[in-house]
């Protein structure tokens, strides 16, 4: 079986896609919350339909992240010093996928009995996601921008031997 040629950034394609999906989900979960909150607070139904609607398609866009985040993360020449933090950012993943498919779950069901509200301890949760967002943008922005995985120059030295 032939290889898959890989680019300068290790990669099979132009550009990492895993960022790109990451962004969009994280768009998906504060606005969400940002919709819920003001709905909360104005009793706007329309605004509690799209904050719904918004975490819904985050619940699904976050499984996408995570196969490009696993097939770039295999992708990736991974160093000693990067492991751990890579190791914690594939965990807090799948975690995030999980817990977000857990509260987009309860927030189906806040819908279907009353679609008019949304309880308070709802968007006491939604706001703890929003921390564990945080942490993993924090973690990903590491990977890429101290660490340097799937950056031209970075790939290239390591390549040619040198070892960060």
């Amino acid at each position: 079986m032939p290889a898959i040629a890989l680019n300068s950034q290790n990669l099979p394609y132009s550009d990492p896609l895993h960022p790109i999906v990451v962004h969009f989900v994280i768009a998906m979960v504060f606005f969400s919350l940002f919709c819920d909150v003001v709905g909360y607070f104005t009793r706007n139904a329309g605004l509690l339909e799209v904050g719904f609607w918004n975490m819904f398609v985050a619940a699904i866009a976050i499984f996408v992240a995570i196969i490009f985040g696993q097939l770039e993360a295999g992708l990736a020449q991974v160093y000693p010093a990067v492991q751990s933090t890579m190791n914690f950012h594939t965990v807090m993943g799948w975690s995030l996928g999980a817990i977000i498919a857990a509260i987009t779950a309860w927030r189906l069901i806040i819908r279907d009995r009353n679609p008019l509200k949304v309880p308070p301890a709802y968007l006491g949760v939604a706001t703890l996601l929003i921390c564990l967002v945080f942490l993993q943008v924090y973690l990903g922005s590491k990977l890429f921008w101290v660490y340097g995985l799937h950056v031209e120059p970075v790939v290239q030295a390591m390549q040619q031997g040198v070892s960060p």
